[in-house]
């Protein structure tokens, strides 16, 4: 009997929530997505030093006072790391714009213009990458632009009606909405615990896949943040679904077939394109989405000034 893995991969494109070379060897996922958490944790695993060690040397050598060499070198590694998982997938790696960013456009669409061309520097073509921005009215924009060049976007902490509305209207290439996030504010707030169905995440995410259908929206949904393996397959059928480690040993570990759970409608009338007024009051609404978008943000900042801590010591 196959394993619910293979069996979920008939439905979803499989993404490795991870940047561990080891796990993306071991379960074949057709793309990768790196944040600053994950890159962080890379940053003392023994088979990442002689990586570290070369890309650190690279930007000593180039010169600049030691904040300007900490801002390049955090580049030059996640680049890097990308660089190797892109070798192991066949599909595209994301890798993600500084948090502090999320609420500067055009910062935003400097830094993703600046790797993209250290990804070209290293032979990795725009096809094989997806800029991974906020999705912030000001990230939404840069990525509308960003797309326009012919840069394609995965638009993360997606936890709102509003947020995906946006990137739709935007034709961003692919957005992020989360489950666990989604799940875990619910959880804290009603003391509840709920059933696959019932579980504010996956509900989410089913209808933010219901507004792609009926919008005729060729944007690609991918949930993301997953807490459990029946979170991840009441989510088969959603287009990607990217999955840690953790519960992709679980799901490779377990026999069984996986039934498609996830049906995006035909195409209706398109609705018209949110305004920024009508995207902030509307993001405003939900106190869920408010409140882990913040500290997604936060979270992502506070892991990234923490590598930079760490590079700038290295350095040093």
């Amino acid at each position: 009997m196959t394993t619910r893995l293979d069996a979920l991969k008939r439905h979803s494109l499989v993404v490795a929530d991870t940047g561990d070379l080891d796990a993306i060897r071991r379960y074949q996922p057709q793309d990768a997505t790196t944040n600053p958490s994950l890159l962080l944790k890379a940053f003392d695993l023994p088979g990442y030093q002689a990586l570290i060690d070369e890309e650190l040397a690279a930007v000593k050598a180039e010169g600049g006072d030691l904040q300007a060499q900490v801002e390049r070198a955090v580049d030059r590694l996640a680049v890097a790391k990308g660089s190797e998982i892109a070798k192991r997938v066949p599909g595209r790696v994301s890798t993600e714009v500084a948090a502090r960013l999320s609420f500067d456009r055009e910062a935003s669409f400097r830094k993703a213009h600046e790797l993209t061309e250290l990804y070209g520097k290293r032979g990795i073509g725009r096809d094989r990458i997806l800029i991974k921005l906020a999705s912030t009215w000001e990230g939404i924009r840069a990525a509308e632009r960003l797309e326009r060049e012919g840069i394609n976007c995965n638009l993360t902490l997606l936890l709102s009606e509003a947020q995906a509305q946006a990137c739709f209207d935007a034709g961003v290439f692919l957005i992020s909405p989360f489950v666990g996030r989604v799940t875990d504010w619910y959880k804290k707030e009603t003391g509840k615990e709920y059933a696959p169905d019932e579980d504010p995440g996956v509900q989410f995410v089913r209808s933010v896949c219901e507004r792609a259908g009926r919008g005729g929206f060729d944007t690609v949904v991918m949930g993301a943040s997953f807490r459990t393996t029946a979170q991840v397959l009441a989510l088969a059928g959603c287009h990607r679904l990217t999955i840690s480690p953790a519960l992709l040993e679980e799901l490779a570990a377990e026999k069984g077939e996986v039934e498609k759970q996830v049906e995006f409608p035909p195409a209706e009338e398109r609705p018209v394109p949110l305004t920024e007024p009508e995207f902030r009051w509307g993001h405003n609404q939900d106190a869920m989405a408010n409140d882990k978008l913040a500290e997604g943000i936060r979270r992502f900042a506070e892991d990234q000034a923490q590598l930079e801590r760490r590079i700038a010591q290295r350095l040093g």
